[in-house]
Formats: C-alpha cells, structure tokens, sequence
C-alpha cells in the first residue's frame, strides 16, 4: 500500500500555535516500520489543477502573499512561502493517493483532508481543499466517468468541500460530525449526519452504519475519498464526542469492509487530530494505516 508524506514542510508558526504540525512526522516514523507499506514523498498538485476547485484570483493571492490579515487570521496561519508548498503538496498527495488507489484498491495521504477550504477562501487551517480537487483532478485526467463519494469522518463538517461540490451529481458528500462543533454554520452536503456532545461508540456507529446504507441506496461510487479524522476521539481537545479507541478502529473498519464489499476503490487522508496528548493523535491515526493495510491486502 502506497501511503505519500509532506512532512517535510513545516511551518513556521508562532510559539504555542495549536496545529499539531509535529504529528505528521511522528506518523511517518511509526509507518515506515510497517511491512507492506510505501511510503511516497507527496508530488506537488499545479497550478491548473488547483483550478479544478477554486478561483483563480484566491490562488494568485495564495501564491503571490497578497492574501489579507483577515483571510489569513481566518485560515489560522500565517502566509509563508512554505504553507504554499506544503499546501500543494498535502492535496498532491490526496490526488497520488486516488490514483494509486485505482490500480491498489487503497491508498494513503499522511495529512490531508483539508475539507474547510472554500472555492474562493481558506478556513480552518486548509487552503486548498485536497478532496475536491482530487476529486475533479481524477475525473478530469483519468477517468470522466468516475462516481466519486467522499466520506468525511472528521469531527468537523466538510463545509468548504460540500460548497464547492453542492452542485456536483458525479461526487457524493457525505459528513458526520458534531452538530455543535466548528463550523458553526453548517453547508449542506449531500448527506449530513451532525451528532450531539458527548456521542459515544455505539450511536457513532449507528449513525455511520445508517450513512452508509443511505449512500448504497442515493450513489454508486467507483472510488471513495475517504477523511479519517482522529478529532471524533475521546482524548481529542477540539472534538466534543467521546469515541474511545476500540470504536475508531470499528468506523475505519466500517469504511473499508464497504469498500471492499463492493470492490470501490479508497484513498483516505488523515485529516484532523489534536489530542491534549499529541501521541493519543497520532495513536489513532497509525490505527487508521494498520487497518486499511489489512483491508488493502484483500482487494483483488
């Protein structure tokens, strides 16, 4: 299983910033000693594919460093020359991963899922929204007849990547969340599932397992994007559910006996993750890895 990494761009964030940038390191490390895995330095995603999902004058700005105060303050970094590359590469990686996906059965991104990024603005530490343009990368390059579903189980809701594809029949979104957690105005994908504070493993899982008998039923995707959010953790700081260890390993479970059960192809991301204890974080997301590495060896 190919699993493709940016690490290696950090960024030059103020003393107590909250993005847990170190994770991303500390989960290659515990990858690269995993049989059967490859790990890929992420390629870089150009210029007009960025343009598959966003406008033209929020990426001038992007690149040239003309973004304001306020757009900055609401992406909650900085402008550095290295968010721009790490950005290109962290939705690079989501694309490698689809691709590699369609000849694997499953594929990694390490970061990613960058889902809070809108068509003409960044949010919530995203820039470019990855899935998206994965999403239309994949169909506009490879294959125009791809149905793609992206399966957003990150704590927060997809509200940049269900705006940008709110019009899309070829691409299914589908969120669960917590209903009262960041955003706090909601988008409408096309399937939303918002859970109340406090939602422990058995309703959590409830409401995936409802989830994904209602996409079986509205969608038949070729391949799944899939968001494996750490932040529906118990442990999470930001996250406001309570899913212990055991029931994230059953959701990811979820995702790709789905997948597997149909044959559709999955390229999942990491996404968000910030433990009071960072190495809670990267627990959960080295689980997410050990779990479709098994599932990916069954694919025929």
């Amino acid at each position: 299983m190919k699993a493709f990494y940016a690490d290696h761009y950090v960024l030059p964030l103020p003393a107590g910033h909250r993005f847990p940038m170190e994770k991303y390191r500390k989960l290659r490390d515990l990858v690269s000693q995993l049989d059967g895995v490859q790990l890929e330095n992420a390629p870089t995603i150009t210029d007009t594919q960025i343009l598959y999902a966003h406008d033209p004058s929020y990426l001038i700005k992007v690149l040239q460093g003309t973004l304001s105060p306020q757009e900055q303050q609401e992406i909650g970094f900085p402008w550095s020359m290295q968010m721009v590359e790490r950005s290109r590469r962290s939705a690079g990686a989501t694309l490698a991963a689809a691709k590699s996906a369609l000849t694997e059965g499953v594929a990694a991104n390490l970061a990613g899922g960058t889902h809070h990024a809108y068509r003409n603005k960044g949010s919530g530490f995203c820039v470019f929204n990855d899935s998206a343009i994965a999403a239309r990368a994949i169909q506009k390059e490879i294959n125009s007849q791809l149905k793609i579903a992206i399966i957003d189980l990150d704590v927060h809701q997809g509200n940049g990547t269900a705006s940008i594809l709110e019009n899309d029949p070829t691409v299914f979104t589908l969120s669960i969340h917590g209903e009262n957690n960041f955003p706090f105005t909601k988008e409408v994908s096309d399937l939303d599932i918002g859970l109340p504070d406090e939602t422990r493993d058995e309703a959590y899982l409830a409401a995936l397992h409802k989830g994904l008998e209602i996409l079986d039923a509205r969608f038949k995707p070729n391949l799944i994007i899939y968001l494996a959010g750490a932040d529906p953790h118990e442990g999470d700081r930001l996250g406001k559910l309570s899913i212990n260890k055991d029931g994230m390993r059953q959701r990811d479970e979820y995702v790709f006996q789905y997948g597997l059960d149909r044959q559709i192809l999955i390229a999942f991301s990491m996404a968000g993750g910030y433990g009071k204890e960072i190495e809670s974080t990267v627990d959960i997301h080295f689980q997410t890895i050990q779990t479709a590495l098994h599932y990916q060896q069954q694919f025929s």
